[in-house]
């Protein structure tokens, strides 16, 4: 794939990048390796500093590098100023909360009395550099959000971004320098995916995270487990929608609208399944078959558009591909189903009904605003369906009943429960999931303890 910006909206090739060669990313290695001797000794607070900076300089260059978002990857102008406002608000999160979730931790006296010792600390340190390997749905906050904790635990990064988000990544870089990092704290390499796997075999880097599809991550994983190198993947996710008749069945199908057309449906967190019990079903149906016909679909430079273009022509293909195999299979279109005349990558808003288990749809994670209907008998079927996938990452639920929830939260095998509620992520709650969403997690204190070595310090008595 070449690394590239291509219009979405109208496939049109605004800017091509030659690939970084042998002698550049071995000059970025080096470097990182050599600023990481220096960085990991500074304070938090000249970490914090420079951060924040950075956070200053994204909010003063929000509307320039939203721009950019949405001429790169298509999303809706007013998500990507969204996004960028966001990725200030983690730089600072992390900026007032490293030291904290950072700071020595002491067993107790007894268990130190027991050990021999006369004190006992656990201290986190920091790894070196690691490779960050990037998707391009939410450019910047994907990054931000490894690169934020990592940053300020002392490590220094290397980013490998999608291939067609170059002018993104490379602000990245930018974006960091200004704010008085200095050159080898956070790299860009304009590299293709065939490059990763030898960089990732290079013993200055010393660990790896990635969020991406699992072919990306299974290839990342057994190249680090082969080096036994630490990694976190975020890979992808087929998320729940439960609605069970106590539920606020208006707002439930509002939000029901939103959670799935987020990032013109191109998240891993976003809604993909709704399982409404059969009660409620033809209610919930209804509404939000009106709510998708009523979104606006346009140009992603329209502040009043609510759904843009897929990223790129082979996503809009694999879309209809899981429709159209759907459709053959005796689902029910309730709206869309086709995607618009003109030019450019889009997608209508679609409803399927009548799912089965033989559909590819059912088990395979559609990456677009296409969202698959379910009826539940009960709430162990709705458990059951829920679970009935590879994928576990989030989950929504919709319900009044204590006791509903608590068994949902018991038995929902995700990475996070949200309650009358669309999943979202914030810098203080962690997020990650299970099966083949991956493993390990990213934000809060769990994610800035993900690259740190967790050492013991043992004074004898």
């Amino acid at each position: 794939m070449p690394i590239a910006t291509v219009n979405p909206a109208n496939g049109e090739t605004l800017k091509t990048y030659e690939a970084m060669g042998e002698e550049e990313i071995e000059r970025r290695l080096q470097l990182a390796e050599a600023t990481f001797r220096t960085y990991r000794t500074t304070t938090f607070d000249e970490r914090a500093r420079l951060l924040r900076k950075a956070a200053d300089l994204l909010e003063e260059d929000q509307q320039d590098i939203a721009r950019v978002l949405t001429t790169e990857m298509g999303k809706p102008i007013q998500q990507a100023r969204a996004e960028a406002a966001k990725c200030a608000k983690a730089m600072r999160w992390y900026a007032d909360h490293a030291e904290e979730l950072l700071a020595d931790e002491e067993p107790s006296d007894t268990d130190v009395k027991d050990s021999g010792a006369s004190r006992v600390r656990v201290r986190y340190r920091p790894l070196g550099p690691v490779l960050a390997v990037m998707p391009w749905n939410f450019p910047l906050w994907q990054v931000v959000r490894f690169a934020a904790p990592a940053l300020m635990a002392g490590n220094v990064g290397l980013l490998k971004h999608a291939s067609n988000v170059p002018q993104t990544a490379l602000y990245l870089e930018d974006l960091f320098h200004r704010a008085g990092f200095t050159e080898g704290c956070f790299q860009t390499l304009l590299i293709g995916s065939a490059a990763v796997d030898d960089i990732l075999r290079d013993e200055r880097v010393k660990a790896a995270t990635l969020t991406g599809s699992e072919p990306a991550g299974r290839a990342v994983a057994s190249t680090a487990g082969e080096m036994i190198k630490k990694t976190v993947l975020e890979l992808g996710g087929s998320d729940p929608f439960v609605v069970m008749p106590s539920a606020d069945i208006d707002r439930a199908a509002q939000v029901a609208v939103t959670a799935r057309v987020q990032n013109t449906g191109q998240s891993c967190i976003a809604a993909k399944r709704f399982i409404v019990h059969t009660d409620v079903y033809d209610a919930f149906a209804e509404r939000f078959a009106e709510g998708m016909r009523a979104l606006k679909v346009g140009d992603p430079m329209s502040d009043d558009t609510e759904v843009g273009p897929l990223s790129s022509e082979q996503g809009l293909r694999d879309l209809e591909e899981l429709v159209d195999d759907a459709v053959r299979g005796g689902a029910e279109v309730l709206c869309g189903g086709e995607r618009p005349d003109g030019p450019g990558w889009y997608y209508a808003p679609t409803i399927l009904a009548g799912i089965t288990r033989e559909m590819r749809i059912h088990r395979e994670e559609a990456f677009g605003p296409v969202a698959t209907l379910y009826r539940a008998a009960d709430l162990d079927e709705a458990v059951l369906i829920a679970n009935d996938s590879p994928f576990g990452l989030s989950s929504n639920v919709w319900t009044r009943d204590e006791g509903e929830v608590d068994r949902f939260v018991r038995d929902l095998e995700a990475g996070s429960v949200y309650v009358n509620g669309m999943t979202a992520s914030h810098p203080a709650f962690p997020f990650g999931g299970v099966k083949r969403s991956g493993y390990g997690r990213e934000l809060s204190g769990h994610g800035i303890r993900e690259f740190c070595n967790i050492t013991t310090v043992w004074h004898g008595a």
